[in-house]
């Protein structure tokens, strides 16, 4: 059951903790889920002291955890630190959008809306090379929240509020966002007149199917990819799966084309996990099932992405290929025509 009240986020942190105590090579994702939790049951403090010990283990996503120790030391009254670690981000121009994401909408919580609109601009500068004509899904929320700050400043449209529209219109056509980030949508919620609230609460309605999937996935669609070691370990020990991996080639390009179809219907934060047998054999003991069941497949795939394991595809432009080939992405699987 999806935790509700401080009581239920404190026992999912509790479990989280343990869960990261098991899995130690996990321990980043698994913290990091357990101080939001944490935040959402109002225990700041402690939840800052998970972001300061994830902080001195040397981390993968460093950027990340400072941003997200700068929004939570703000909101508890600590805005001095949050500040500095925010400078201390822009200066470093992290390549990934959450980041970037983060600071730019904990500055325009707190009413610092040139700020926020400069980081938020700075974010979308390095991160969408200009002549891009795909927006990558991580970048899509930088653009729209750039487009909500600057109606707010009240600035003409450029080019980016435009591409802004244009992926939104592709999700929900029916209302721009113009009319979301319309500023009087604030005094219309204090409104004592039915009908307005009612307008604003279908707007709202709207702006929250924007990013339905999204919260309703709090990790990727993940397919599982097996390095040619492993997999030839894997159906050394266990013929049986023989039958779900032909050969190591085809197994490369059945990824690909499961990724391109998930993509063609719509499908959005997409991924792809690396398998080891050892973890595989400890899953399926966990399951209390045998690793030659097939059926554990696709189950171990939700867990490894549930744990922070998988990576973004198709990964960024000028990026190596998921396969480990070393050739770039768009020279290796991303030139298949599936």
């Amino acid at each position: 059951m999806r935790p509700d009240t401080p009581a239920d986020h404190t026992t999912e942190a509790e479990r989280l903790l343990r869960t990261a105590a098991q899995y130690p090579e996990d321990h980043e994702p698994l913290l990091l889920q357990a101080a939001a939790h944490l935040e959402l049951a109002g225990d700041r403090e402690r939840a800052s002291t998970l972001y300061d010990r994830l902080l001195a283990a040397d981390p993968e996503h460093p950027f990340l955890i400072k941003a997200l120790q700068a929004a939570n030391l703000w909101e508890y009254g600590h805005e001095a630190e949050a500040r500095a670690l925010i400078a201390g981000i822009r200066a470093s121009a992290p390549a990934d959008a959450a980041p970037w994401e983060i600071i730019a909408e904990t500055l325009e919580s707190h009413d610092e809306l040139e700020a926020s609109h400069d980081s938020f601009t700075t974010a979308v500068t390095l991160l969408l090379p200009a002549g891009e004509d795909e927006v990558p899904y991580a970048t899509q929320s930088l653009l729209t929240g750039r487009h909500r700050v600057r109606r707010l400043l009240g600035l003409p449209h450029d080019e980016w509020d435009g591409l802004a529209d244009t992926v939104h219109t592709a999700h929900t056509a029916d209302i721009s966002l113009d009319e979301l980030h319309d500023p009087k949508r604030l005094w219309a919620l204090g409104s004592e007149n039915p009908a307005e609230l009612q307008a604003e609460i279908a707007l709202l309605r709207s702006e929250l199917g924007s990013y339905r999937s999204a919260l309703s996935r709090p990790f990727p669609v993940a397919v599982l990819h097996w390095p040619k070691p492993e997999l030839n370990e894997l159906l050394a020990a266990y013929p049986e799966l023989e039958s779900e991996y032909p050969t190591h080639r085809a197994h490369l390009t059945d990824i690909e084309a499961s990724l391109r179809d998930l993509s063609s219907t719509g499908t959005e934060n997409l991924g792809i996990v690396t398998a080891t047998v050892p973890s595989y054999e400890a899953f399926a003991a966990s399951e209390q099932s045998a690793p030659s069941n097939a059926d554990l497949l696709p189950q171990y795939a939700t867990v490894l992405a549930a744990r922070g394991r998988a990576a973004a595809w198709p990964p960024a432009k000028g990026a190596g290929c998921w396969c480990g080939s070393g050739a770039a992405y768009r020279d290796c699987h991303g030139t298949e025509q599936i």
